[in-house]
């Protein structure tokens, strides 16, 4: 939802009613009385306020107070204060604070404030432009981060039980596809691409590690019930029949999902490792609010099961 709408805070009811009639030729207004009022209103409909312009003297609490919450909670709606003359080193104040874009001065010249709000609601405009921008780039980043980490999976594999790795990391793909695996978080604004290579390289070893012990610690497999015993043993979880009963996705899906930097431990390579353990030769299925592990048979991969894995993966973060 693009913002498009004004909301103006006011004691005065007059005033309220006057800055209504004014303004909602340019864009639809919304009224509050009172900070607290305010506050109400951006908690429930922020999405929709591109500009906030509130007055500085109110009973209870002054208008900045209403403006710091606003730019902590909600940046993207552009700020704006209405002051008497008196009162201009509020505004001023507020100004070199970052509080708000610009102040109204009372009594109020209709024309400059007209120039005013058009302003505040193309910068308002241009903000959201570039969020929605911005938020396709980390989309996107995000996905490209995903499809790497399930790659270098590959590569661990292969180093650690060479000839297993395929099938163990379709498996591992397909059981992730199924708990419909969120993006890695990833925090731009922090990480420079050259930290990124190197955190994500320092990870690959850590999974590396913990993968080795856990094959060490499982030892030789004698039948596919030691081998769901050994399982469940190492995720804590329940072995009912001839399956293993997984109830957080997170035992299945860590390696890929976990946020960037979030050092790797131990819980959540075992399934990587147990895949690896016994060549892959297992099936995932959803159960209710849970997911059934059971012994299954091998057979032959597709050639580009893991760029279709990459793709499909991609496909279930949030907005696709």
């Amino acid at each position: 939802m693009k913002p498009e709408k004004i909301l103006y805070v006011d004691d005065e009811a007059m005033a309220l009613k006057y800055f209504e009639r004014l303004v909602g030729q340019i864009a639809p207004v919304i009224t509050a009385t009172s900070v607290e009022e305010g506050k109400a209103v951006l908690a429930e409909r922020a999405s929709e306020i591109a500009v906030l312009v509130t007055d500085q003297r109110m009973p209870g609490a002054y208008g900045n107070e209403l403006l710091r919450h606003a730019r902590m909670y909600h940046p993207h709606i552009v700020r704006m204060l209405t002051t008497a003359y008196s009162e201009l080193g509020d505004a001023i104040e507020a100004i070199n604070t970052g509080e708000i874009f610009r102040y109204i001065s009372k009594p109020w010249s209709l024309e400059s404030m007209r120039a005013d709000l058009r302003n505040a609601l193309e910068l308002a405009a241009l903000r959201h432009e570039r969020d929605e921008l911005l938020r396709d780039k980390l989309l996107a980043q995000q996905n490209q981060l995903l499809a790497s980490r399930l790659g270098a999976l590959l590569m661990i594999g292969a180093a650690v039980q060479p000839g297993a790795q395929e099938t163990a990391l379709h498996q591992f793909a397909q059981a992730a596809l199924l708990c419909k695996s969120r993006e890695p978080q990833l925090d731009w604004h922090r990480w420079e691409h050259a930290d990124l290579l190197q955190a994500e390289a320092q990870r690959g070893v850590a999974i590396a590690d913990h993968v080795r012990q856990w094959i060490r610690v499982f030892g030789l497999r004698s039948d596919d019930s030691q081998a769901l015993s050994v399982l469940a043993a190492a995720l804590k979880a329940e072995h009912k029949a001839s399956a293993v009963i997984v109830r957080d996705a997170d035992l299945l899906t860590g390696l890929l999902t976990a946020p960037a930097g979030q050092a790797v431990t131990d819980l959540q390579c075992a399934w990587l490792a147990w895949l690896l353990w016994q060549e892959g030769f297992a099936r995932v299925e959803a159960d209710g609010d849970a997911w059934r592990v059971s012994m299954a048979s091998g057979g032959v991969l597709p050639g580009d099961w893991l760029a279709d894995a990459m793709e499909r993966l991609g496909h279930h973060g949030p907005g696709t």
